[in-house]
């Protein structure tokens, strides 16, 4: 809004109106912005001087927009009232009353949870309205034919489909069958969006069988009426091989596999995705394997392949079950330069505990172990001084994620984490989480993780003296070292491990090495 009224104030100093500029695609964006931020009225009141006197004028994706916003707030009259208006509205770019339109408000009150908004609730909410406010029946019945006709136009299937998404949203996926019975009834034909609804429905409520049948009705209905548009696609795939996988049918998931590709479809990530999750979800590493091979293999010509950390993660859960560690370590250190889209936090701290359960399935560490065993000494960690102004010392936080910091007597006053440098001029001890975590020499590794991970932390500081499990640091007890699950990988590398390229050859042999068959 801060923008809009910059160039109202701009087209005024240039005499030119304060509409001038702001043409009705730009506006659309900004009742989109008004609609994701929750705010209807105001996208109300821009709809209103938009297709008012010297306004933009207003199209169908005006219409949408503010109806979408109008069904995810529930104001229904509101809705009505602007549904009312189109066959009215004479202002410049209105669009027609069509089914998309209708169909745009309901399923954004299916979004919105109102699951049971049937073709018949839909009308009686009309007369309601009418005769509430009017008295005017004649004009209910009449909205109401209206509204039939333009939904029926064409023999659409269309609002048929969005009531099965709202079966599948509520308690009784199941209810989508009775939707397609009529569907029938009148005379209609299923389209793919149909299909692919139902089978939706019946993988939520774990009835894979009956998604296999909705299939081979699809392709043998295609091949009657001679209709490629029937046939499945890449989504009627997917969807089944998120069903196949759950009951963890190996042989079904293959075979849709080798159906997906000799299909004249388009297989992308997300369906490439959905084979390698299907196919480690039946225990079939390999398998997942030789398709994460592929999918690297093709995405050097095709960006748009690249897989998401996601990917990388399930295949490194498969790894890290079986103990194989230097696999876990190769997937981790290519997924930084490979994968596309960002690396969330949790998903850095999933990779780094996935890489802890590699090492521990691969017995290179006893959790019963003493912290001691695998601890650094203090100084080698390089403390600084906790007054230390964060400009003096910025650098050393691009080469190590958690520094620990002293006082003038050495002992460790607190842990500072890379990302809560936030204030270039202040010291460093202002952004330390207070007292650092501390434990006994003798403490068991497997305490001292499950401390990690569940304070968030990265460090813990190591001391000879007290006898707690955990807590704060104590002045008394001098820092011995220190332990974090950046050492443990250290620890548990091998003093020839690989890195940059050498780590894709190697992961490219392993993929051509697994079964493909």
């Amino acid at each position: 809004m801060d923008e809009v009224g910059a160039a109202r104030r701009r087209a005024v100093d240039r005499g030119a109106g304060a509409g001038a500029g702001l043409n009705t695609i730009v506006m659309n964006a900004v009742l989109e912005a008004c609609v994701r931020c929750g705010d209807v009225g105001l996208a109300l009141s821009l709809f209103d001087e938009m297709r008012g006197p010297g306004g933009c004028g207003v199209d169908g994706v005006s219409y949408g927009i503010l109806l979408k916003g109008l069904g995810i707030a529930r104001r229904i009259d509101d809705a009505f009232e602007i549904l009312e208006s189109i066959e009215k509205d004479t202002s410049i770019g209105s669009p027609r009353l069509s089914p998309h339109l209708i169909c745009g408000f309901l399923n954004a009150l299916i979004e919105a949870g109102w699951y049971k908004i049937y073709l018949f609730i839909f009308q009686y909410i009309i007369v309601i309205r009418i005769l509430g406010c009017t008295g005017d029946m004649r004009r209910a019945n009449a909205l109401v034919a209206r509204f039939r006709q333009v939904l029926y136009e064409g023999h659409s299937v269309l609002l048929y489909n969005l009531l099965m998404k709202g079966y599948i949203k509520s308690n009784f996926p199941l209810g989508a069958l009775t939707v397609k019975d009529e569907i029938l009834r009148q005379g209609l034909k299923p389209d793919r969006l149909t299909y692919n609804t139902i089978i939706s429905a019946c993988v939520k409520s774990a009835e894979i069988d009956m998604a296999i049948r909705f299939l081979e009705d699809m392709k043998e209905e295609a091949k009657r009426d001679n209709n490629p548009e029937l046939l499945p696609d890449a989504v009627t795939y997917t969807t089944l091989l998120k069903g196949l996988g759950n009951s963890q049918d190996l042989y079904s998931v293959l075979k849709i596999v080798v159906e997906m590709k000799s299909a004249p479809i388009s297989i992308d990530r997300t369906a490439y995705t959905a084979m390698v999750d299907a196919l480690l979800a039946c225990g079939s590493i390999n398998g997942a394997l030789c398709i994460f091979g592929e999918i690297i293999k093709q995405a050097g010509n095709n960006k748009d392949l690249r897989p998401k950390p996601h990917l990388y993660l399930s295949i490194m859960r498969a790894f890290a079950t079986i103990g194989d560690l230097d696999m876990v370590k190769r997937l981790n250190k290519r997924m930084w330069p490979d994968s596309v889209g960002s690396i969330s936090r949790s998903a850095k701290e999933e990779a780094d505990e996935l890489l802890m359960e590699a090492a521990l399935n691969n017995n290179q560490i006893v959790l019963n172990d003493p912290v001691e065993k695998y601890m650094i000494p203090f100084q080698e960690t390089q403390p600084l001084h906790a007054d230390l102004i964060l400009e003096e010392v910025v650098m050393r936080f691009f080469k190590d994620p958690v520094v620990p910091i002293v006082d003038d007597w050495g002992s460790c006053v607190g842990i500072v984490h890379r990302q809560d440098c936030t204030k270039i001029d202040a010291p460093l001890l202002s952004m330390s989480r207070g007292p650092p975590l501390c434990v006994p020499t003798s403490t068991s590794v497997e305490h001292v993780i499950d401390l990690l991970l569940r304070e968030k932390s990265e460090m813990v500081v190591v001391v000879k003296r007290g006898n707690m499990y955990e807590g704060s640091y104590a002045s008394s007890s001098r820092p011995l070292g220190v332990f974090s699950l950046a050492i443990l990988w250290k620890f548990t590398a091998d003093a020839t491990d690989i890195d940059g390229m050498d780590a894709v050859h190697q992961l490219q042999q392993d993929v051509e090495a697994s079964n493909c068959g």
